[in-house]
């Protein structure tokens, strides 16, 4: 009989929409030590959940997706009894989650240090992620979300450097500095290039509460209701996409899932979903007439590549509210492509 777990170390990866988790993520998993497992929890604000399709199966690294809502909000109980599962059939040596771009780390830290985890799991470090461009925005330095995220952060990582300027770099390091209590860090990490020990060469990661308004009104409505069910993983029949939509905490989301032998042609694919509002968050994988393909477009910022994705086809779009297209109009101009 296996002995029981103790003490597992766990991170949190935080970051608001398009600060590059998952990419991040990728380049932690590219420096695990052999003979490690890992287990990756990702949580997406949308319903379709295309974050997990960007993860290659492998023995040593088990990926689950939570879409549909806020780990510290509508799911905090699906998620918990997930890591119970992951923990009892997967046994990691490492675990690592990604919260939604929405999502607030207080909530999900009540749980991971609650009595389900006591000397099961040890949070071992809170990383932030901060695109320096968005500051540029007046409204991210106001958003509440943003601010709890970094604020309860023990490390920041400068994300998109290579697109950012030196001007913008600086009044990021300048903001961050201002903040407190005061990162234990804060490095660049363009295309998510960050050392693993910046994870594992810390203590046990300090407590530090942050509640929000608009998260307390959230949770307090979930807990009056239903918890939202996954996106359901029944096929849609070829030719006929399911559609899903969503909204909370000021932002809407629209998904669909398409039958894997519903093939897209890239070029037309391509310049439809550039045609949507550059401000929106724009993330799919698609079966394609040049293969799968995964679609990501964040702040503007186009990215194509290779999928091992072969389930089925999906799309995300992400917005504030009363910003996302027309799900009839857009779903038929899909159609034909």
């Amino acid at each position: 009989m296996p002995a029981p777990l103790a003490n597992v170390p766990v991170h949190l990866i935080t970051g608001f929409l398009g600060s590059g988790k998952s990419t991040l993520i990728h380049e932690l998993i590219a420096q695990k030590p052999p003979g490690e497992r890992w287990a990756v929890l990702i949580n997406e604000f949308g319903q379709v959940g295309i974050d997990q399709a960007m993860f290659e199966e492998r023995d040593d690294l088990v990926v689950k997706g939570l879409p549909g809502g806020c780990l510290c909000c509508q799911l905090a109980f699906v998620m918990q009894a997930t890591l119970v599962n992951l923990l009892h059939r997967h046994r990691p040596d490492r675990v690592i989650i990604e919260p939604s771009g929405l999502g607030h780390p207080a909530g999900l830290l009540e749980v991971l240090r609650g009595e389900a985890f006591a000397g099961v799991l040890e949070v071992r470090g809170i990383v932030t992620l901060l695109d320096p461009r968005r500051l540029d925005d007046p409204r991210a330095r106001e958003h509440e979300t943003f601010l709890d995220q970094l604020t309860m952060a023990e490390g920041v990582a400068l994300t998109m450097t290579d697109l950012a300027t030196p001007a913008q770099l600086a009044a990021a390091r300048e903001w961050l500095g201002e903040l407190w209590p005061r990162k234990g860090w804060v490095v660049e990490a363009p295309r998510g290039a960050l050392p693993l020990e910046r994870l594992t060469g810390g203590e046990p990661a300090v407590s530090r509460t942050v509640d929000s308004d608009a998260h307390r009104r959230l949770r307090e409505a979930a807990a009056a209701s239903p918890v939202l069910e996954a996106f359901a993983e029944a096929l849609p029949e070829p030719g006929r996409p399911q559609r899903e939509c969503g909204s909370a905490l000021g932002h809407e989301t629209l998904g669909w899932r398409w039958h894997p032998q519903d093939i897209f042609d890239l070029d037309r694919l391509g310049e439809a979903l550039g045609k949507l509002p550059g401000a929106l968050r724009v993330k799919g994988v698609f079966h394609t007439d040049a293969g799968w393909k995964l679609y990501n477009r964040a702040d503007g910022a186009v990215s194509l590549a290779d999928s091992a994705w072969r389930r089925d086809s999906r799309l995300e779009i992400i917005g504030e509210a009363g910003s996302l297209p027309d799900p009839e109009a857009l779903e038929a101009a899909l159609k034909g492509i």
